[in-house]
């Protein structure tokens, strides 16, 4: 493993464990800062020419410091895409500071969303009579917009846009729900 996902993933276990440690805290205002993790599925749109567009799954975790600021790690994948009569998948791995605005009098809220996302494809295919297994792997500024509705005080449904920006871009379309304790 490289040395980059290692860090992600120490950054990412150590920020779940801080979450979990100050779940209880009260920051003065009213607010107790509050956990969460969720799933979601959509779209990647990778920038390969001659790629399909993989279908995305993953999973995340983050923790909200006070209503509107929090932080996020997510894990992103893909099924396998077809590319050039082979096979073609990506996966992102992301950190990132989030903002929330609760829009008055609703359960909805529009999220932003900035930070770093380290983003894998990996690709196996034909040329002419020969087997090729190519991949790529980059880390860059990522970031995302999304629209959100409260279902309860503890559940949320959320709609993403997010764009990695490394030497292979990738765009990202999902829907998710993610659950608060």
């Amino acid at each position: 493993m490289k040395t980059l996902q290692k860090t992600l993933i120490a950054l990412a276990a150590g920020s779940l464990l801080s979450v979990g440690a100050q779940a209880a805290v009260s920051y003065g205002n009213g607010y107790t800062g509050q956990p969460y993790v969720g799933a979601k599925v959509g779209q990647f749109d990778l920038d390969v020419d001659g790629a399909d567009d993989p279908t995305a799954y993953g999973v995340y975790a983050g923790y909200n410091f006070d209503p509107n600021f929090g932080i996020e790690a997510e894990y992103v994948g893909s099924d396998d895409a077809d590319y050039r009569g082979g096979d073609l998948d990506a996966k992102t791995y992301g950190a990132y500071g989030t903002y929330r605005y609760q829009f008055p009098n609703t359960a909805l809220y529009a999220k932003g969303k900035l930070g770093v996302a380290k983003t894998e494809v990996e690709g196996d295919y034909t040329v002419g009579t020969v087997r090729v297994s190519d991949s790529t792997s980059d880390t860059g500024i990522a970031g995302g917009v999304g629209l959100g509705y409260m279902v309860n005080p503890n559940m949320s449904i959320e709609g993403e846009y997010a764009m990695m920006d490394s030497d292979v871009d990738a765009k990202l379309l999902t829907v998710g729900a993610h659950l608060k304790f």
